[in-house]
């Protein structure tokens, strides 16, 4: 991926996971990670049809696969499995030139001291299942929908210090009177220099916005680097 982003090349990810999963019977408040193990079918042709569409690299279907999201649903022992399948089912429908990046959401958990989660649990619980990606063949991590510079940050660490796997993270960010900040009150430019200073390959924005907002935010942290930048709007 890196090679290709030196060249100039553009790369162009998927779209929705969730609301694919749920048109093909992921039933509302079901857990989507689950689709690995009972549906693969269903998470292999997801991938396959946004290859066929012309994506350069799919994301898999394992946003919600940390300890703390999956115990929510009673499957806080299935993390490594979930997660390779998850990579598996992707990596079995990439063409030869695409890329597999294993999605990674945030925990739903605040560390300490606004919450119960330490740093080490929470730096395990990503090194959980990053290496289940890395297993599973995943080329890269998109750790995305950050809105807490310090969790996303020990997501990356996790990734760089226990895989060889390019580390892409994007943070959402809403507009406001001020400005555009995410929920926890991080700025764009804030966001590029912490996880740029912790080690991510490529960073940027995802989610909440349309296309317009985000070519403002891009803008906004295209003035603070000259490194790659992943934008991927709602």
């Amino acid at each position: 991926i890196l090679d290709r982003l030196a060249q100039g090349d553009v790369l162009i990810s998927d779209g929705a996971t969730g609301t694919y999963l749920q048109g093909h019977g992921l039933e509302a408040g079901g857990c989507p990670e689950e689709f690995n193990l009972s549906h693969p079918d269903v998470v292999q042709g997801m991938a396959r049809q946004y290859f066929d569409a012309g994506s350069d690299m799919v994301l898999t279907n394992s946003f919600g696969g940390n300890k703390f999201m999956l115990t929510k649903y009673g499957h806080g022992g299935s993390v490594r499995e979930f997660n390779r399948l998850a990579a598996e089912h992707a990596r079995s429908q990439a063409p030869p030139g695409c890329y597999v990046a294993g999605s990674v959401g945030p925990t739903g958990e605040f560390l300490e001291p606004l919450g119960p989660v330490s740093e080490s649990e929470m730096l395990d619980t990503f090194a959980e299942q990053i290496t289940a990606l890395e297993e599973g063949g995943a080329d890269a991590v998109v750790i995305e929908t950050a809105m807490a510079l310090e969790e996303a940050t020990l997501a990356v660490r996790a990734a760089k210090e226990n895989t060889d796997l390019t580390v892409i993270s994007t943070m959402i960010f809403d507009k406001g009177p001020r400005g555009y900040f995410t929920m926890m009150g991080v700025t764009p430019e804030q966001g590029v220099a912490g996880l740029l200073e912790a080690g991510a390959d490529v960073v940027g924005t995802n989610c909440g916005n349309g296309i317009e907002k985000m070519v403002e935010i891009a803008e906004k942290m295209r003035a603070v680097t000259d490194g790659y930048l992943a934008v991927n709007s709602n």
